[in-house]
């Protein structure tokens, strides 16, 4: 490049700008990749649209309309075309059945959203005409967990409504979703079919069965609230001993009195004492248990301990094993902490938890919870009869000296009994009713 009389030159043979044709044929392929993916977006708009009309009966209508097309009219067989005229002069009449718009509205209602395993939950479902018009009739679902509930709603005048109830059973522990309600609106034939969803999903929380345990029930456990350790501490309500003042004693433990007798200062030294911190873990390896009952069991364990322990405004941590994901190179070693806020709260986790093949099993949940938690004074580990004694002593190793273990195996309808092996406590039950009682007769 040359500068000349402050004009700039390039060399003979090179440009400053690339060739129009360049620039044109930029723009075009840009031009052609948007066109591309525009139509792409539409037809699969289309298509997901086309779909979710057409049920599997339209689309063998549809096929055979067009397969008796082509092979009546290159085969020359009239039969064949006969059928396929009258196959389209049937779809374009349901075709009809899908014009018009739907002007009904429709709310679901459940006045109550938690329940016991084995109750029944009311459903409301509430259908309005806001126009001033009759409106004809309309079928309404309301999917409720892996089934779906029917209504065929009557016409309804002007400014009316109709309401229709419908019930949930809760057999089993879990969440139930319940909705969204949608209309449908379809042919006779079952050709074609419009869904409209309306109101939203409501969560129907399955609670664990519990029972109640009174407080005095756990008074076998010899670190209760308040009870006195070892550990000594210069604030506290249990008095020890005197010693005498190093630099950094707060003032207000001076014993003034053994001062003025001793010439020396002298601070107040008091035994600390521990804070009744429960926890309760629960296994979710499937190879702790024999049977599904005895699982449903422990999380009702689980539950009615942890309830308890809310009840009587104690710390309580309720915890259960984490599920290693299905593709992890290695083992997860961590636990799912369970909220303890309220009753509520903690009955709703534990209404979610599942067994799983890859969950940390006792032993090794023990262990994480050792680590995990923090000031740990009494332990509740609940399982099933598949562990072991020795199992269930390695877990108990696990947490510090000091801590009492006591182990529930829940084996149903099974004599009830109580061990003690060591510092470890096993009790054995065979109905939720005999944790009751076993914690009772361990106090006794």
């Amino acid at each position: 490049m040359t500068q000349a009389a402050g004009i700039e030159t390039t060399a003979p043979g090179r440009s400053r700008f690339p060739p129009p044709d360049e620039g044109v044929l930029s723009d075009a392929i840009i031009w052609t990749v948007r066109a591309f993916r525009t139509v792409r977006s539409g037809a699969g708009s289309l298509a997901a649209g086309i779909g979710s009309v057409v049920t599997p009966l339209g689309w063998c209508m549809l096929a055979t309309v067009t397969a008796s097309f082509v092979a009546g009219y290159a085969l020359g067989w009239s039969e064949l075309v006969a059928i396929a005229w009258a196959g389209l002069v049937l779809v374009g009449a349901t075709l009809f059945y899908l014009i018009g718009r739907n002007a009904h509205q429709i709310s679901l209602a459940m006045p109550v959203t938690r329940v016991v395993a084995g109750g029944r939950v009311p459903g409301q479902v509430q259908l309005e005409n806001p126009t001033r018009r009759r409106l004809p009739g309309v079928n309404v679902e309301v999917p409720v967990g892996e089934g779906i509930a029917e209504f065929a709603m009557p016409s309804l005048a002007g400014a009316s409504s109709f309401q229709d109830v419908f019930v949930v059973p809760a057999r089993h522990r879990g969440v139930i979703p319940v909705g969204p309600v949608r209309t449908v609106r379809g042919d006779p034939i079952g050709l074609f079919r419009k869904e409209l969803v309306w109101a939203q999903q409501i969560d129907l929380f399955v609670h664990p069965r519990t029972i109640s345990i009174p407080s005095m029930s756990t008074g076998f456990i010899r670190d209760l609230e308040g009870n006195p350790t070892r550990d000594l501490t210069n604030s506290d309500v249990s008095f020890h001993a005197l010693r005498e003042y190093v630099p950094g004693d707060e003032r207000r433990t001076i014993h003034w009195k053994s001062t003025a007798k001793t010439g020396t200062y002298m601070v107040r030294q008091f035994e600390e004492s521990r804070r009744s911190h429960l926890m309760v873990a629960l296994s979710l390896c499937e190879s702790d248990y024999a049977t599904d009952d005895e699982f449903e069991m422990a999380v009702s364990v689980a539950g009615s301990l942890g309830v308890r322990a809310i009840r009587d405004a104690r710390t309580v941590s309720v915890v259960a094993s984490e599920v290693t994901p299905e593709f992890a190179r290695r083992q997860v070693f961590a636990l799912r902490e369970l909220s303890t806020i309220t009753r509520t709260r903690l009955l709703d986790d534990l209404s979610t938890v599942e067994l799983a093949s890859a969950a940390l099993p006792m032993t090794e949940l023990a262990k994480v919870a050792a680590e995990s938690v923090g000031g740990i004074s009494v332990a509740f580990l609940v399982c099933g009869s598949a562990v072991t004694l020795a199992q269930l002593r390695a877990a108990s190793s696990k947490f510090p000296v000091g801590v009492d273990v006591v182990a529930v195996i829940c084996d149903p309808e099974v004599v009830p009994s109580l061990r003690r092996v060591a510092e470890l406590s096993v009790l054995t039950i065979g109905f939720l009713e005999d944790l009751q009682k076993s914690l009772a007769r361990s106090a006794a």
